[in-house]
């Protein structure tokens, strides 16, 4: 197996890294499109964060990594074996996190799989041959250059990350088995973008470019060169980091169910939405859900305003309104200093907050992970 790129090893790109460690704290935020030039660490981000995560515990022998511990997200298959007597609790085993990289040539069939509907006439027994989201179940599904990947296969990835499940029918025939995973899309605005419905259904994104600052690029150039000539070595010599950054991992999603919030939060967050005049609900949702990420990550089991603000930031950019020349109508400058501001006025900083006791329309209320 290859050595791969220590995630903690990328220099700057801060936005990005953020976007996909929240994503790895709640799988449900989502996703994550990164939009930039070339060269900018986009692929190598998403393989380093797999690399990171810890291995997740399977039912032995299912081949689409079901959760022992969850028996209603099971698939047609361990469904079966269970009903056959078959203890799936007990037969388990650890797996490392799944990254599966989807080509922009794949076809419906590729990636929700197929039925084999003439053996089933023949035995009657369903035999499915499963897709590429069979194999990124419970891992990071990547696609390199989205954009150029047809949108009806992007609208059936995306109706999949959502949902949680991939159901297969054909001539009265179903399959299902679960599609949790971690959508991370790359591409090159300059090749073309993606349809605003498209775009809206990616749940944060970070645009990213090369960087400028000569020192940085100068540890760029080094630390590429080190992992070039001794990757193994340049891999021990990160361990540390990498060790430190899994186990922060870890305990926020541990501590995610616990991350509270108040009735002043979802104001917040919805004079956000509104003021930016953002479409739909979605985003709302969605800020919500990266801002309990953050606050989990930061060791705390309640949100502040400065998570809203963050979170704010990765889940409009993409969502605002934007000119006949394709230009968003709010700069990302602009953006922040009316989240700052809107925020700010709703609710008191994190200080001025832990020493605020609840009143009765600020009682903490908990989304269960």
């Amino acid at each position: 197996m290859p050595i791969i790129f220590p995630f903690t090893a990328i220099v700057n790109q801060e936005r990005m890294k953020k976007a996909l460690i929240l994503n790895a704290i709640d799988q449900r935020i989502g996703g994550v499109l990164i939009r930039g030039e070339r060269g900018t660490a986009k692929s190598t981000a998403a393989r380093a964060l797999a690399a990171l995560l810890p291995k997740v515990k399977v039912v032995r022998g299912c081949r689409f990594g079901c959760d022992p511990d969850h028996p209603e997200t099971w698939c047609t298959e361990c469904m079966a074996r269970a009903a056959k007597g078959e203890n799936l609790q007990e037969n388990w085993e650890w797996k490392p996190v799944p990254f599966v990289d989807l080509p922009v040539s794949a076809t419906e069939d590729r990636v929700v799989g197929t039925l084999d509907i003439e053996k089933a006439i023949q035995t009657g027994e369903r035999h499915f041959e499963p897709g590429v989201l069979a194999a990124a179940n419970r891992g990071i599904l990547y696609i390199d250059e989205v954009n150029l990947l047809d949108d009806h296969v992007v609208d059936l990835l995306l109706d999949a990350a959502a949902m949680g499940v991939n159901i297969v029918e054909r001539e009265g025939i179903s399959f299902w088995h679960p599609a949790r995973f971690i959508l991370v899309g790359t591409m090159n605005p300059e090749e073309g973008d993606l349809r605003p419905q498209l775009l809206d259904r990616f749940a944060l994104s970070v645009e990213i470019h090369a960087v400028t600052d000569p020192q940085q690029r100068v540890q760029i150039i080094e630390r590429n060169l080190a992992f070039e000539e001794d990757p193994e070595g340049f891999r021990k010599a990160w361990e540390e980091h990498e060790r430190a950054l899994a186990e922060r991992i870890a305990r926020a999603r541990e501590l995610l169910p616990h991350v509270t919030y108040t009735r002043r939060d979802l104001l917040s967050i919805a004079s956000l939405t509104a003021a930016m005049g953002v479409d739909g609900h979605r985003a709302d949702m969605i800020i919500l859900k990266a801002a309990r990420a953050q606050a989990a990550y930061e060791g705390r089991t309640s949100i502040i305003g400065e998570d809203i603000v963050l979170a704010a930031e990765l889940a409009l950019p993409h969502r605002l309104k934007r000119t006949p020349l394709g230009q968003s109508e709010v700069s990302f400058t602009e953006l922040q200093e009316r989240l700052e501001e809107l925020v700010g006025a709703s609710q008191p900083s994190g200080a001025a907050r832990k020493a605020q006791p609840p009143d009765e329309s600020g009682s903490k209320k908990v989304i269960r992970a």
